[in-house]
C-alpha cells in the first residue's frame, strides 16, 4: 500500500475540532478490566509496538487555510500514566507531544482516551484491544490469536481501514430534511472546571435481556426507554412553565449497514424521543414508541439518505473555498444554537463485545464513557462482555437525578444493579 503523509479529516471529524474550548474536548474513553494488575512497563512496550499499526491514531492534527488534516506523528509517545479521578480531560492539540490519544492504568484496568477527530468507538476499541492482546502476549500468553477487534501489528494497514467511508456511501439521490425542535434540557449546578462525574451500573446482561423481552423489545430499545422515562420524570419534577419534548441523541454504527472496515468515524445520529405535551405516557407506551421509531429509522436506505445530507455541504464547491476560520464560526454557532439543543441526553450502545477465545480468561469486563458533555446534560454509554453489562453515565453537573431515576427503574423491573462512582451518591 502506498504510504500517505497526511489524512484529510473524515466527514464527522471535521466538526469535533471546531467545538474545542478551553474546558471542552470531544474525548471518549474505553477501558478493559483485566483479572490481574497491570504492569506499566510492559503496557508501555505494548503501546509502542501497536501504535504504528494505526497511522490515523499515531497522528497530529494540523490546520490549513481551508481545512484541518492529520499528519504522521513521529514524536516520542504516547506515554502510559497512572489513571486519574476525572477522566476525559481536554486534549489540547499542541500538548502531549501532539498525540490525541492517552493510555492509563490502575489495578487491572487499561484505559484509552481518544479525540473523536481520530475515529469513533469501533476504531478506538480496535486500538485498545490490539494493545491489550500485545500486552498479554508480552506476559507470555502467546495463545492469543488475531481476529475481530484485535489486528495483526505486523501487517500493514489496509486502504479500507483509512478511508472516509461517509463520502464512499453518501450517494442517495435525495437529501432528506432534518426536522427538529428544541428538546428539554436538564438543569443543574455546574461542577468546577473539568470535574467529570461518573456513575457506573454493573449488571447481568441476561437479566436485562429477560426484562426487555417482557416488553417485546431489544436491550437497546428497552434501555433507551428507561432513559427517556428518567428524563421525563426529571422534567416533571423540575419547575417549568411548559413541558418540552424529551429526546436522546443516539449514534448508529454504519458498519452494520455498509461493508466498510474503516477505523475512522462512521456513525450517524438518530433521535428517539417522546413529547409529554401530547399526554401522559406509561412506560409500556414509551417502549412501544422507541421500538417503532427504531424499526422506521434504522435501515440502510434512511441512513444512506442521512449521510448524503451531511456530505452535500462538504461537496459544495463554494463551501470548500471558504476560509477555515469562517467555517469554524458558522459550525460552532449552528451546533450551540441548534444541534446541541436537539436532544436531552446522549446514549450509545457498543453492544456485546466479542474478543478472541484466547483473551477471554484474562478479562473481567469493559467500560465505555462518552466523556464531557458539550452542555449541561448527561451522557450514557453501554457495553457488555459475556454476562456483564455495564452502563456508564458521565455528566458535569452535581445533581444525579437522571441517573438515580434510571437505575431505580431497572431495579424496579427486577434487574440487580451494582453501582460504582467517582463521587458520593445517595440512593
Amino acid at each position: 500500500m502506498e504510504r500517505r503523509d497526511w489524512y484529510k479529516l473524515d466527514l464527522s471529524a471535521i466538526v469535533y475540532p471546531t467545538l474545542q474550548r478551553r474546558d471542552f474536548s470531544s474525548v471518549y474513553r474505553l477501558s478493559v478490566l483485566l483479572k490481574e494488575d497491570v504492569r506499566p512497563d510492559v503496557l508501555q512496550q505494548a503501546v509502542d509496538m501497536t501504535m504504528p499499526r494505526f497511522p490515523t491514531y499515531k497522528a497530529a492534527i494540523r490546520k490549513g487555510l481551508f481545512w484541518r488534516y492529520l499528519e504522521p506523528n513521529h514524536r516520542p509517545g504516547p506515554f502510559v500514566q497512572k489513571d486519574v479521578q476525572n477522566p476525559c480531560q481536554p486534549m489540547y492539540f499542541k500538548a502531549n507531544n501532539r498525540y490525541l490519544v492517552r493510555f492509563y492504568y490502575y489495578g487491572g484496568r487499561i484505559a484509552m482516551e481518544a479525540h473523536h477527530s481520530l475515529g469513533d468507538g469501533t476504531g478506538g476499541m480496535c486500538l485498545l484491544l490490539t494493545v491489550t492482546a500485545t500486552y498479554l502476549r508480552l506476559l507470555g500468553h502467546t495463545e492469543i490469536e488475531n481476529g475481530g477487534y484485535v489486528l495483526d501489528i505486523n501487517e500493514a494497514p489496509g486502504a479500507e481501514e483509512l478511508e472516509d467511508a461517509y463520502m464512499k456511501y453518501a450517494n442517495a439521490k435525495v437529501c432528506p430534511p432534518r426536522p427538529g425542535e428544541k428538546a428539554y434540557r436538564v438543569r443543574g449546578t455546574k461542577e468546577p472546571f473539568y470535574t467529570l462525574n461518573i456513575v457506573d451500573g454493573i449488571m447481568s446482561a441476561s437479566e436485562v435481556m429477560a426484562v426487555a423481552k417482557r416488553y417485546n423489545a431489544t436491550i437497546t430499545e428497552y434501555l433507551n426507554a428507561v432513559l427517556l422515562y428518567a428524563l421525563m420524570t426529571k422534567q416533571q419534577k423540575d419547575w417549568h412553565i411548559r413541558l418540552k419534548p424529551v429526546k436522546i441523541a443516539m449514534p448508529v454504527n454504519l458498519r452494520r449497514f455498509f461493508p466498510s472496515k474503516t477505523l475512522r468515524n462512521f456513525i450517524t445520529m438518530i433521535y428517539p424521543g417522546i413529547d409529554p405535551r401530547l399526554g401522559d405516557y406509561t412506560f409500556e407506551e414509551i417502549v412501544a414508541h422507541v421500538h417503532n421509531y427504531m424499526r422506521y429509522y434504522i435501515n440502510e436506505k434512511f441512513l444512506r439518505g442521512d449521510i448524503t445530507t451531511n456530505a452535500e455541504t462538504q461537496r459544495n464547491p463554494f463551501i470548500r473555498v471558504v476560509p477555515l476560520f469562517i467555517k469554524d464560526f458558522v459550525v460552532k454557532s449552528f451546533y450551540a444554537r441548534v444541534q446541541d439543543r436537539n436532544s436531552s441526553a446522549g446514549l450509545t450502545n457498543m453492544g456485546a463485545l466479542k474478543v478472541p477465545e484466547g483473551m477471554k480468561p484474562y478479562i473481567e469486563r469493559f467500560d465505555i464513557c462518552m466523556g464531557q458533555p458539550f452542555s449541561t446534560r448527561t451522557n450514557c454509554a453501554i457495553i457488555s462482555f459475556e454476562d456483564t453489562l455495564t452502563i456508564n453515565f458521565a455528566s458535569s453537573i452535581i445533581e444525579a437525578d437522571v441517573e438515580r431515576y434510571f437505575f431505580r427503574k431497572l431495579v424496579k423491573d427486577g434487574v440487580h444493579v451494582k453501582i460504582e462512582s467517582n463521587r458520593c451518591m445517595d440512593t
